[in-house]
């Protein structure tokens, strides 16, 4: 799927996992760095893919919340030992134990 190629898509997919219903600025608030218009995307991509849905509530101010389907939570649960993996590798390196 070339879809959890791309920046952030993973880590979106865990977060919205790890968190249950989140706001956008709930989920922005965990990158760092990330432009707003590529975390719009990738939140659009992974609902039109089917992993997330997007609840949208008639409210001023308007809410907008993300979940996870049964589809992304399966996904979830495949990806986090990928992604602890990774994580390890990475401080791995960075502390020169490689």
């Amino acid at each position: 799927m070339d879809l959890l190629s791309r920046r952030y898509a993973m880590q979106l997919i865990c977060v919205v996992g790890a968190t249950g219903p989140a706001r956008y600025g709930d989920i922005e608030g965990t990158f760092d760095g990330v432009s707003s218009s590529t975390l719009s995307t990738r939140l659009d991509e992974l609902v039109e893919a089917g992993i997330l849905a997007r609840e949208q509530y008639a409210e001023i101010p308007p809410r907008v919340e993300y979940e996870l389907t049964e589809t992304g939570e399966e996904l979830g649960r495949r990806l986090k030992p990928l992604l602890r993996w990774a994580e390890e590798t990475d401080e791995e390196e960075l502390s020169g134990n490689r």
